[in-house]
């Protein structure tokens, strides 16, 4: 399982690397051309509604033998609805048949859409996403927020939550660095086009993001678990030594005393 899963892991890695660039600048293009935009003039994906009906995109795995990957993300799940949206009426869109076996047990499941790591590709999360938007636009929740383990190398995994809608503006800690770009064609136009894009982009990265940590969470726990089972096979096959040593010796000090007590 660890030699399978990394070959898996270097496939899942090098793209979420090459990817990961190009979707961090179309959200930052997105978000800072969302906020200099008027309110009337701006996206129905950038409407800040008072978080009533809250969806949260709880990403876990289909298969479990890796550590605490899912565990992490159905706790810090939890943890969101007793604390942050205790208030909210919550529901949870699963990705992933390991958090949905505990979650719809206590939670509501607005839906499972665990057959979309069978082929991952953009063109079947772009239909996920258009659906979320729907969702959001049709005002069927005032948030959605994704919760996944960003990939950073095989051995850690970052419990990453991620409002999806409405898109948060952005924080500019440096006021100063500001530059002034010309846009063709308007502003308006650029984000009515490129909105629906960037929310699907941002979908994939955190799904491949999830994958990718699945793989390296999977083998660093197979590896350990070898070494677990390695060391306890010493300590066993040393016990069973000892015992044996034991036996031994004991059956050759009856074999003496038997031989002194015939001498007598």
């Amino acid at each position: 399982m660890k030699m399978v899963s990394a070959a898996k892991l270097k496939k899942a890695q090098k793209a979420i690397v090459e990817m990961r660039p190009y979707s961090n600048k179309l959200t930052e293009l997105i978000q800072r051309l969302s906020s200099s935009l008027d309110v009337n003039d701006g996206s129905a994906f950038t409407v800040q509604r008072q978080p009533k009906k809250v969806l949260i995109v709880a990403i876990t795995s289909n298969r479990g033998l890796c550590g605490a990957f899912n565990s992490n993300i159905i706790k810090h799940s939890l943890e969101l609805i007793d604390t942050k949206y205790a208030g909210s009426d919550v529901s949870v869109l699963t990705i992933g048949k390991k958090g949905n076996d505990i979650l719809s047990k206590t939670h509501n499941i607005f839906r499972n859409e665990s057959n979309i790591f069978d082929k991952l590709t953009y063109e079947n999360v772009s239909v996920l996403a258009q659906d979320l938007m729907d969702q959001f636009t049709d005002g069927n929740f005032d948030r959605i927020v994704l919760v996944y383990n960003k990939f950073k190398n095989a051995a850690t995994q970052i419990i990453t939550e991620e409002q999806f809608l409405p898109i948060v503006p952005p924080v500019d800690e440096d006021q100063t660095n500001t530059t002034d770009f010309i846009f063709e064609p308007s502003e308006k136009k650029i984000i009515h086009n490129l909105l629906p894009k960037s929310l699907k982009t941002q979908l994939f990265k955190a799904l491949r993001d999830s994958f990718a940590s699945e793989h390296g969470a999977r083998m660093t726990a197979m590896h350990k678990a070898t070494d677990n089972a390695t060391e306890l096979r010493d300590e066993l096959l040393l016990q069973y030594n000892k015992a044996r040593q034991s036996a031994i010796t004991n059956e050759i000090l009856e074999i003496v005393g038997g031989a002194e007590a015939l001498k007598g």
